[in-house]
């Protein structure tokens, strides 16, 4: 069963939470995290990517990169920029896109639940990924950037969630993008205690978004483990900070995918190489955006294709059966001779965000590059695999919203 905790979250001046919010770090390249930091000296990404406070060309990993980001969140603490709660409460965090409303729990999740499998996951990490955002933390005692997890649909735990939320917000203000943010205390003991009790009872929690983040929040707390050999469990490291949704109000966007070079297989080889396992219908000059699982809209240049599979060419398994591995197993793979999607250089992942017109536009003006679009994979899909201890191909899911980073941060 799930083991959540209150915390004393440190957390921004209302005057100035919509500049020191910011998207997660990996969103931006060392690039654009930089030219956010010029623009807004405020953004929280000049702790998040702490490289943006030094000449271009510095290493982003050495080892005063990440002692300036520690540094940074001391001196805003002390400059009042920053304050933290005097006692250890919940916070309940709301998101609105496009009229959609997806409102979590901003708590602490316990390291040992995602090493007993309590807290499931569906991605691999990257070590090297891994290994900048361990240090991160390590130096910054500090967890800057929530994990965004699941949690199966529980009634009384939203209950009590918008009972919370009839209260006037610590935070209330929209970003650049259009998407709203509020943020509530849940202070009051009697709440508290519910909703720790009530994930008590919620036998299992799934990663969204964050693998890498919550994979070095539990190689930190190892860390501090073998560094404090008399710990209690109840030190703050063992705990990292996560933002809980139920899974009904989440929306899960497709991933498309481009293939930039492919090598010459196209026309009316390529169509009869598809027909073995799919039924190739033309759907004019444009991306065919599908309408079903089974479903792939594939573009060539000045003409668009849906890709139905066939029945037999569709595994039942919960990850083999995914339409991003039958496209891969079936396509790129056999096709395009593409066996590592992660790391063939003509690969190129676009988030459904991004809307079909940026394959149409990338492929009319290449020559020999092929797009497809895929059906989103869903939520019940993603439970499914976690729970069956698999892992997805990579580039399986993109959510929409993203959590801001630096609304509130958990020290230890």
């Amino acid at each position: 069963m799930a083991v959540i905790r209150p915390f004393q979250g440190i957390r921004p001046d209302p005057k100035l939470v919509s500049d020191i919010a910011a998207l997660p770090y990996d969103v931006y390249s060392s690039q654009e995290a930089r030219e956010i930091v010029k623009e807004n000296p405020r953004s929280f990404l000049k702790i998040d990517r702490a490289e943006t406070q030094f000449p271009e060309g510095t290493n982003i990993y050495a080892p005063e990169v990440y002692e300036k980001a520690a540094k940074t969140i001391r001196e805003m603490k002390e400059s009042g920029e920053f304050v933290q709660d005097a006692a250890p409460c919940y916070y309940i965090y709301s998101l609105t896109m496009d009229g959609r409303v997806q409102t979590g729990l901003v708590c602490c999740a316990s390291a040992d639940d995602y090493l007993n499998q309590v807290i499931k996951k569906h991605e691999n990490t990257r070590e090297d990924k891994e290994q900048d955002r361990i240090r991160h933390v390590d130096v910054c005692s500090a967890h800057t950037g929530p994990i965004f997890l699941i949690y199966r649909t529980n009634k009384e735990a939203q209950e009590i969630m918008e009972t919370v939320t009839k209260g006037v917000p610590l935070y209330d203000f929209t970003g650049d993008d259009g998407i709203r943010h509020r943020m509530w205390k849940a202070e009051d003991e009697s709440t508290v205690e519910k909703l720790t009790d009530i994930f008590a009872k919620v036998e299992s929690l799934y990663v969204a978004d964050g693998h890498h983040r919550a994979a070095s929040a539990v190689k930190v707390a190892l860390k501090r483990r073998d560094e404090n050999p008399g710990y209690t469990g109840e030190e703050e490291f063992n705990y990292f900070l996560s933002v809980l949704f139920p899974e009904e109000q989440l929306k899960i966007y497709d991933y498309n995918r481009i293939v930039h070079n492919v090598s010459g297989k196209t026309g009316d080889h390529l169509i009869k190489e598809l027909e073995k396992n799919f039924l190739v219908d033309r759907m004019g000059d444009t991306v065919y955006r599908p309408q079903r699982k089974g479903e792939i809209g594939m573009y060539l240049k000045g003409t668009g294709y849906r890709l139905r599979v066939k029945p037999e060419a569709c595994p039942d398994d919960p990850v083999e059966g995914l339409d991003v591995s039958i496209l891969q197993n079936e396509v790129l793979a056999p096709i395009f001779g593409i066996q590592n999607p992660k790391t063939d250089e003509r690969m190129e992942f676009v988030g459904g965000i991004r809307g079909l017109d940026v394959l149409k536009e990338t492929v009319d003006k290449e020559e020999g590059a092929a797009a497809f679009a895929m059906y989103p994979t869903s939520l019940e899909e993603l439970l499914a695999v976690a729970d069956a201890g698999k892992l997805m191909p990579p580039k399986s899911t993109w959510f929409e919203p993203k959590l801001r980073s630096g609304m509130v941060i958990h020290g230890f």
